[in-house]
């Protein structure tokens, strides 16, 4: 064996050693976890966190992506969730659950599907703690591409505070199953709204699932992130514009699919779901595109967190995400920035396996963010989801932790360490 094959050898070992200590339990730093310098709220609650996946299916839905303008067919599309919600305790068993995910694009050869495993803290399908009772509900869309394990970080810290955390993976929107964009485009708030429907089939009284008399679907926030935060503010209210509809026509040969959820359609109004409760938009993609426009913006009345980086170069910021901010003006709104982060502010953080050798370093930046530690974005994350969340969905008072002292002051944060919160910036608006 020569010198220059013992070398890869060594790496290769040195690399996989480093997964391995990273992702043992008790030994190394797993997605969620608190840094030293995390703020308060980031820290786990008082549940044990249990995780069981779903498959669903909604019916006879439109395929925009075949057919064409006016005479697409339908199709029984396929949704598989990831569901975390509070759990009872396994005697002798520790509370780690390994996920499966996958690296790639399905439909670039120049990025294979390369699969990979990492670890979280919970127990796949432990039995349900009722002692809370109808727990509120959760609904998480990830981005395109994206997968609903995307942000365990924040699923499973949501879970062990009292939350029903549902994931969904958008079909032909995953890295497995990636297509045409049309598809995301129509489906994102479709799926929401169906899967928030499925919550509250399955926690019925005359359910036989796991959920039953777990959830509570009249008590519903919503979690978007990038074309996830696109369908999410859809969902609450921010109806798309004309532009959005002639821009959907023109990637479908004129398909007018989308116009049931346009701010004008009559259909998208009576859409609307009373169980909604409030909305956390991470990097919400289209606002420089015209997806909404002013009268969309103003329509949207639910309590609302954008969460952006100054330097977003998916969505935009100052004409992106923070026109969207000062256009809900019938909102309370807050935008939390992460000064000079770009678009990658809300997954996990990179996944060991994208630093293997021959893994596309496109795996590894689709992940990452150039000037920001992500473990620290997520201890951050979860620190402001839980405020906000527990505030609109449990009426606790953590508003001293979102009223801070201006967007650009650095001191005197609630919950930070002295000196951390340098970076960030946080804005409050009422109607």
């Amino acid at each position: 064996m020569n010198t220059r094959s013992i070398c890869f050898i060594l790496v290769l070992l040195l690399l996989t050693g480093r997964q391995l200590i990273a992702q043992t339990p008790g030994d190394g730093f797993i997605n969620g976890d608190l840094l030293p310098n995390a703020p308060e709220l980031a820290a786990r609650g008082n549940y044990g966190v249990g995780v069981q996946t779903v498959k669903l299916v909604h019916a006879a839905q439109l395929d925009v992506l075949h057919g064409k303008a006016g005479q697409h067919p339908l199709y029984d599309r396929p949704l598989t969730v990831e569901i975390w919600y509070p759990a009872l305790a396994v005697a002798n068993r520790q509370p780690i659950v390994t996920y499966a995910s996958t690296l790639g694009r399905a439909n670039d050869p120049k990025r294979p599907l390369i699969p990979f495993t990492f670890l979280g803290r919970a127990t796949r399908d432990a039995k349900p703690d009722l002692s809370g009772g109808a727990y509120p509900l959760v609904i998480v869309s990830h981005g395109y591409p994206g997968s609903r394990l995307l942000l365990t970080y924040l699923t499973e810290n949501l879970a062990s505070k009292g939350y029903v955390v549902v994931a969904i993976d958008h079909t032909e929107s995953t890295y497995g199953d990636l297509a045409g964009f049309p598809s995301t485009l129509l489906n994102r708030a479709l799926d929401d709204g169906f899967v928030l429907n499925e919550m509250a089939r399955l926690s019925g009284k005359a359910s036989t699932s796991f959920l039953a008399g777990l959830v509570n679907p009249d008590n519903t926030a919503l979690v978007g992130y990038s074309m996830g935060g696109y369908g999410a503010l859809n969902v609450a209210g921010a109806g798309y514009s004309p532009q959005a509809l002639s821009l959907f026509g023109q990637m479908t040969g004129g398909s007018t699919a989308l116009e049931a959820r346009t701010q004008a359609s009559p259909a998208y109004k009576s859409s609307l779901d009373p169980r909604v409760k409030a909305v956390i938009a991470f990097a919400p993609w289209g606002m420089e595109r015209g997806v909404w426009d002013a009268t969309g913006l103003a329509a949207l009345k639910l309590p609302t967190l954008l969460v952006a980086g100054s330097k977003d170069d998916v969505s935009g910021y100052e004409k992106g995400i923070k026109a969207i901010y000062e256009g809900a003006i019938n909102a309370e709104r807050y935008l939390l920035t992460y000064v000079n982060a770009r678009h990658n502010v809300a997954p996990n953080p990179p996944p060991l396996a994208s630093m293997l050798p021959g893994v596309s370093a496109d795996e590894y930046m689709h992940y990452a963010e150039p000037a920001w530690n992500e473990h620290r974005i997520n201890n951050i994350n979860q620190h402001f989801v839980t405020a906000f969340l527990g505030i609109h969905l449990k009426g606790i008072d953590y508003k001293k932790y979102l009223d801070l002292p201006g967007p650009e002051a650095t001191e005197g944060w609630p919950g930070f360490k002295a000196r951390m919160a340098v970076g960030l910036e946080m804005r409050h608006a009422r109607p």
